[in-house]
């Protein structure tokens, strides 16, 4: 297990020079970034295109706190706009792309975005949406140009490679992740520009031990907080390899992506743990012998599910609970020492307590009822 990055954070800090350009500065920009089908991008390629995002941003009139609506699949624009807003000082705000036009209307409006960056196959259901709001002034429209909005190939053509980081602190807003919306519609949760680091160490480290051979592949997206610190930030944490996916997650695919491009960190949920079982179940010959470690979260992983899992790849499924208010995952089963159908422990950092619904500790052995 490695030793703890030691967290102390100056006052300034900008998440973007911790998670990108200190890889640059210690020797890493021709390590692989991001695989995405036959592509293979370098921390120096990504940071460049993330220079130019921040930089035609700033062209635009974004200032800092400025909110820019993200309707990305994951690809590496979303990786660049992403990170590229955050660099300047503005706050991106990672949106489903499975969402309707009022959902789309609801989160332009709760957000003011002054800018949003859609990808071409969604504008169907997004453009509608533009003409009930009155903040968002410019549209940004990645996979192919559209009449009327910014082709995202021209928006960075025409915007310098180089952009220097906006002397942000480190409590500072850096982005929102919207919540579920179990108690009525989504809320924004805003998250400093610290908060990744905490997550990485302490659970990604902490937990998974990932190094900088790791290669990590989610099923789970980047607009979710599981999905953006399985396959962004945690790699992006250590100098490791992200598998970027932006189709659907059927079970046969993702797969299929697994078996070719060989992560050794898989990130799921459970619905899709029994489906890719169900699809190997019918002779499929699927190899994930490069997989070390698998991970699931956003609900309870059925131990029948575990054992079947391991039993056919071979492979431990570490089970957690997290929440987007809190970033990532707080409890954790531990590698080599995994309950079936039991969650963990508190990872290290994180202070947990069982309480029954009149705010009350509950004894160990007794249900919180």
């Amino acid at each position: 297990m490695q030793p703890f990055l030691r967290i102390e954070l100056p006052d300034r800090y900008n998440l973007v020079d911790h998670f990108v350009d200190r890889h640059i500065r210690n020797g890493r920009g021709d390590q692989t970034a991001i695989i995405t089908g036959s592509r293979r991008l370098t921390y120096r390629e990504i940071a460049a295109q993330i220079d130019r995002v921040g930089n035609g941003l700033l062209h635009l009139g974004i200032q800092e706190e400025q909110r820019v609506l993200l309707v990305l699949p994951d690809t590496p624009e979303f990786v660049a706009a992403y990170f590229g807003a955050i660099k300047i000082g503005a706050v991106p705000v990672p949106t489903s792309t499975a969402l309707r036009a009022s959902d789309y209307a609801y989160f332009l409006q709760e957000s003011r975005a002054r800018i949003a960056i859609v990808h071409s196959t969604l504008l169907a259901e997004f453009a509608p949406a533009l003409s009930e709001q009155r903040c968002c002034k410019n549209v940004i429209v990645c996979g192919g140009p559209v009449d009327g909005h910014i082709p995202w190939d021209q928006f960075l053509e025409s915007s310098s490679p180089e952009c220097e980081a906006a002397p942000t602190c480190k409590d500072d807003a850096a982005f929102w992740l919207w919540t579920s919306g179990s108690t009525g519609r989504p809320k924004a949760a805003v998250h400093s520009h610290q908060d990744w680091v905490y997550c990485c160490e302490y659970y990604a480290r902490g937990a998974l031990d990932i190094r900088a051979d790791d290669v990590t592949f989610s099923s789970s997206k980047l607009f979710h907080a599981y999905g953006l610190g399985n396959g962004l930030m945690f790699p992006f944490h250590v100098g490791a390899a992200a598998i970027l996916y932006p189709g659907k997650p059927a079970a046969k695919t993702i797969l299929e992506v697994a078996e070719a491009n060989r992560p050794t960190l898989f990130f799921s949920v459970p619905t899709l743990y029994a489906a890719m079982l169900e699809e190997a179940g019918r002779g499929a010959g699927y190899d994930l012998r490069s997989i070390r470690l698998a991970v699931s979260a956003a609900e309870p992983l059925p131990a029948d599910i575990f054992r079947r899992w391991k039993q056919r790849f071979g492979v431990e499924i570490l089970d957690g609970i997290g929440s987007t208010e809190v970033l990532h995952i707080y409890l954790s089963a531990r590698a080599g020492q995994v309950r079936p159908g039991s969650t963990g422990q508190a990872v290290p950092g994180y202070e947990l307590a069982l309480i029954d619904d009149a705010g009350q500790p509950v004894a160990p052995g007794r249900l919180a009822i």
